[in-house]
Parts: structure tokens; C-alpha cells; sequence
């Protein structure tokens, strides 16, 4: 499992539209939020990922960018991002077992796929908390984040 502190190990995903994203570069200089979702049949998934989706406004304002992962296909990650109008890049195609030995992500068996993981990213690309579930619930919300990311700025601060 990663720790406060670690450097975020290098990933890269196919994304929904076009192109990669590529971890933690895509994220350097904000704060960032990577969620590993479960899949588009995850209804705890779906919950999480629209409410990040309707607190885009919130984030930027932050300075904040999120990016979620799954080991869903094409279609169905595109598909997930027209239901949700997901406004952040969303990756398909990750290879659950690869993923969790670079990030301690537990992984479900059948499915195959990424449990709930979520880490939160300084500017620099380094864990500042993680999140890591054993099965569909206990996750990353969007309150939370930014309630921490406030914090982290105003310790930055004194």
C-alpha cells in the first residue's frame, strides 16, 4: 500500500475520447484525486463518480483535478461518462493485477476488477491520504477532499 509521502508510481490508461492519461503526470502542480472504481455495473461507483461529477465546479475552484480508472472496455466507460456527464478523464482498459502490485489496490476476484481505492495528490505528484476498500463500500467523497485539500492549504499557509 502506498503511504503520506510516497510518490505516486507512474501509470498510464487509455481514455474515454482519445489519448492516455498518464499518472501522476497529468496531475502535477494541483492537487489531485485518482479513484480506481469497481465498474460501470458498481451502483456505489456510479454514486461516487456523479458526485465528484457535480462538485466540478468545487474542484476547480480548489484547484483541483480528479481522474478515475476502472478495468472496464471502452463502451462501458463510455457509456458511464454520457449517464454522469463525467467532465474529469475517465481510463478504461487498466489491468486490475498490474495496478494493485504498484498501488496496493485490493482487487475483486469475480469480477476481476479494482476495488474502491482513492488517493489524494499534492502538487508534487506524493500521497497525501488514501483510501483503500476491501469491497463496494468506504470511498473517497467529494466533501471529504475538499474539506482536507482546505486544510492542507491553510497549514501551507501559517
Amino acid at each position: 500500500m502506498l503511504q503520506n509521502g510516497d510518490v505516486f508510481p507512474s501509470l498510464t490508461f487509455a481514455r474515454v475520447g482519445g489519448g492516455e492519461i498518464r499518472l501522476p503526470a497529468d496531475l502535477a502542480g494541483w492537487f489531485g484525486v485518482v479513484l480506481f472504481h469497481r465498474g460501470s455495473w458498481c451502483p456505489y461507483c456510479n454514486a461516487q463518480l456523479a458526485a465528484f461529477a457535480r462538485a466540478a465546479d468545487k474542484f476547480a475552484g480548489e484547484g483541483i483535478k480528479v481522474v478515475s480508472v476502472s478495468v472496464d472496455d471502452r463502451e462501458k466507460s463510455e457509456m458511464l461518462v454520457e449517464k454522469h456527464k463525467l467532465g474529469f478523464p475517465v481510463a478504461y482498459g487498466a489491468n486490475a493485477r498490474a495496478v494493485s502490485a504498484v498501488t496496493g489496490a485490493f482487487v475483486n476476484d469475480d469480477p476481476v476488477c479494482l476495488q474502491a481505492t482513492g488517493f489524494v495528490l499534492n502538487p508534487e505528484g506524493r500521497v497525501v491520504t488514501a483510501v483503500y476498500s476491501t469491497r463496494a463500500i468506504g470511498r473517497l467523497m467529494p466533501d471529504d477532499v475538499l474539506g482536507f485539500v482546505r486544510h492542507l492549504k491553510s497549514l501551507a499557509k501559517n
